[in-house]
């Protein structure tokens, strides 16, 4: 197991960023999405922990195929997805992703990510008090201005180093940004990476955070660029955008998108807690049968490129 801690500072407070990041996921989500591949939502609903208190948990599909890297291709079938599960109480939230190679002669490995926002620049130590169970692990301050992220996903638009947001008089960021910026926030990122396989272990843990890196420095990066877009929005509306997107998303990937309640936290039907720990990777012959490939469905009619809340309103209202 390869275990890295990130910290990812941002020029807003943890309450604007709450909203901020459903946005920034959602509209994320649907861009990177295409026919037969992107981001399919399954779950979306309220959910309650007796320790963490109220929050929301998700399940997801990321059905990727065709982004592995060359090496990964040889020896993954053609059907092929990630499950994500994500319990959010905000601002603590767990993430588990259970990946399944159909394969009955490949195991399954597994990413946790335990994540907390603070309001400040990322000088909290041991906030995960990692120390009593984890042992030593590496810290990285990621720099969503000045570090490099692939030049496929580099957007000038998207770059802090230049944008300016017209709402708030936020940026552009300059070198020492995190020294003299207020406000600013932090997200603190606990993320383990484990896979069990003789002679690919070391290579695929290291390979899957390079890629957590890049996904966390893209998404923050994302999340300010588009801060004039949410900015002013409140939770219901975040809430009711993040719903129509991801059925739109479903429906672009080309699946039969299922229902998804997309709500503020309420009375959920069952309680029960998210784990406590990284889950165990045990070998197995067999997915298990909810993460079996979906089977053959007809395709739908692709939703539009780009959404706005506007426009889904519009198309809901049609309706």
């Amino acid at each position: 197991m390869l275990i890295k801690e990130y910290r990812i500072c941002m020029p807003l407070t943890t309450e604007e960023y709450r909203v901020g990041q459903l946005y920034t996921i959602s509209k994320h989500s649907h861009q990177e999405s295409e026919k037969g591949e992107g981001v399919e939502v399954v779950k979306n609903e309220p959910h309650e922990d007796p320790v963490h208190g109220p929050g929301q948990f998700t399940e997801k599909r990321v059905h990727l195929s065709s982004k592995l890297p060359s090496w990964a291709r040889a020896v993954t079938p053609r059907i092929f997805y990630i499950t994500e599960k994500a319990w959010n109480y905000y601002p603590y939230t767990i993430t588990a992703d259970g990946c399944f190679l159909q394969c009955s002669f490949l195991p399954k490995f597994s990413i946790y990510i335990e994540t907390k926002y603070e309001d400040n620049c990322g000088d909290s130590e041991n906030i995960f008090r990692s120390d009593k169970i984890l042992g030593d692990h590496e810290v990285s301050f990621l720099d969503i201005a000045f570090d490099e992220i692939p030049e496929r996903y580099y957007r000038s638009l998207e770059d802090p180093r230049f944008f300016s947001s017209a709402k708030t008089g936020r940026g552009p960021l300059r070198e020492g940004w995190r020294q003299h910026t207020k406000p600013i926030m932090c997200s603190y990122k606990l993320v383990s990476v484990k896979f069990e396989v003789w002679g690919l272990q070391t290579r695929v843990e290291q390979f899957v955070h390079k890629v957590i890196r890049d996904i966390l420095l893209i998404g923050h990066r994302q999340a300010f660029a588009w801060v004039d877009e949410w900015c002013g929005m409140t939770m219901e509306e975040v809430r009711c955008y993040e719903r129509e997107t991801q059925e739109a998303t479903n429906e672009l990937i080309g699946l039969v998108a299922p229902t998804i309640s997309v709500s503020e936290v309420g009375q959920p039907t069952a309680t029960h807690s998210a784990p406590a720990s990284a889950p165990s990777t045990p070998l197995s012959d067999e997915a298990p049968d909810f993460l079996a490939p979906p089977k053959t469905r007809p395709r739908k009619k692709s939703a539009p490129e780009t959404l706005t809340l506007p426009a889904l309103r519009e198309r809901a209202g049609a309706e």
